[in-house]
């Protein structure tokens, strides 16, 4: 249970929706914009007290103010919204009396059934895309080192776009399937190259090069458009 239930407190530059998170890896008391909810997160050490983490809060209010005020609109799975697909534009189509489930065709996304289960569909049509051109990229790149991941798993991360546990499991956000391929290739590639360096040293970054030629174009693109792709749905 949280120590401090989540609130919406009446900063300088207006309301924001903010959670407090306890650390015990904290080493000092911290701020960050969750973007996918448009909220702020204050995470506190151990013995730290609220009382420090507000005075931080009141004393970054405008850099909140900017964060929360730069991120992208929310788009919501609903009929006529336009979600990208590997970096296209793609608009969704309801199609209520049509067969074919959720399907891909010219540009758009056709869905049929009831309107109270599209977004669902979208969501599930959009993981199930994910984990075919993710897993195609991941065994691809993992055989050219001869090691391959114990698993695979999708999911919904906030902070992180990939990750490899020390059991060789990888984990990637389902949410790169509307990214670029060039970025996919990138993603994968850095956590593929975790599976033989479980650190981010020079080796590391240079099996990361022989994996991938997308690094300096991918990473920049990541800090700059992420935040909209966590905006979606």
């Amino acid at each position: 249970m949280d120590e401090f239930p989540p609130e919406t407190l009446a900063l300088p530059s207006g309301p924001a929706r903010v959670e407090w998170r306890r650390s015990a890896r904290a080493r000092r008391v911290s701020l960050r914009i969750d973007p996918t909810g448009g909220v702020v997160i204050v995470t506190l050490p151990l013995r730290a007290s609220r009382k420090a983490g507000m005075a931080l809060l009141m004393g970054h209010a405008d850099w909140v103010a900017n964060r929360l005020a730069a991120l992208p609109d929310v788009v919501q799975f609903v009929d006529g919204a336009v979600v990208p697909i590997g970096g296209e534009p793609h608009r969704i189509r309801h199609a209520p009396a049509a067969r074919a489930g959720t399907c891909l065709r010219d540009r758009e996304l056709h869905v049929s059934g009831a309107a109270e289960f599209l977004s669902r569909r979208v969501r599930d049509f959009l993981r199930q895309e994910a984990r075919r051109r993710l897993t195609a990229l991941v065994m691809a790149k993992a055989g050219t080192i001869g090691i391959l991941p114990s698993r695979l798993t999708l999911k919904d991360t906030k902070s992180r776009w990939g990750s490899c546990a020390p059991d060789r499991s990888l984990a990637l956000s389902w949410r790169l399937v509307m990214a670029p391929p060039f970025v996919q290739d990138y993603v994968v590639a850095h956590e593929v190259a975790h599976l033989r360096h479980m650190n981010h040293g020079p080796q590391f970054w240079a099996l990361v090069d022989e994996l991938t030629p997308h690094a300096k174009a991918a990473i920049p693109w990541l800090k700059a458009e992420g935040a909209r792709l966590l905006r979606i749905g």
